[in-house]
């Protein structure tokens, strides 16, 4: 601010009184270095390996008929399933995958009672759990929503039949409340 009321005078135009000083970086000269990292062979060996003997098989070969063993047997007409069917792969029933435990319910547990809910519901083609109700209970009014909402979260393999999945109604599971100890 001083300055400015010194210079006072001279008009904004007029060229600056005095040197000015120009930096000037210079770069230095680097040297690369490029290092080939690539492994050395191995050295070759001096004598190859020696060749391996042929491994002994106790079984017999298959050109071999002693065995007693008939391999060509038609085994496809001996299998069949109740009602005529015939087997086919990836066919089956409906299996559990997923089985939730029920939360004990607060008030039961602190009061030590125990009991069981049998729930009758449906497996859908998707293998969930639909359409649950109870069908006994013991004691009544005390399990039953726990048990309803612990086998909504049930997983099953559902029942395959020529390869569609189907639903499978009428299922029964009977959830037990029981104190351990």
């Amino acid at each position: 601010m001083q300055s400015l009321i010194q210079s006072g005078g001279s008009a904004l135009t007029d060229a600056p009184k005095g040197s000015v000083l120009d930096f000037v970086r210079v770069k230095k000269e680097e040297a690369v270095q490029k290092k080939d990292r690539k492994p050395k062979k191995p050295p070759k060996p001096e004598q190859p390996p020696p060749d391996m003997a042929p491994p002994q098989m106790d079984a017999p070969s298959p050109e071999s008929t002693t065995s007693g063993m008939d391999f060509g047997a038609d085994l496809a007409a001996e299998l069949s399933l109740e009602g005529g069917l015939a087997l086919e792969s990836g066919d089956g029933e409906f299996l559990p995958i997923v089985r939730v435990a029920a939360v004990y319910p607060r008030r039961a547990l602190q009061r030590g009672i125990e009991g069981y809910v049998d729930i009758e519901f449906t497996v859908s083609k998707l293998g969930s759990v639909t359409n649950p109700k109870v069908i006994q209970a013991s004691p009544e009014g005390i399990f039953e929503q726990a048990a309803l909402d612990a086998t909504l979260k049930y997983k099953y393999k559902p029942r395959v039949v020529n390869g569609e999945p189907m639903a499978v109604s009428g299922v029964e599971v009977r959830v037990k409340f029981e104190l351990g100890g």
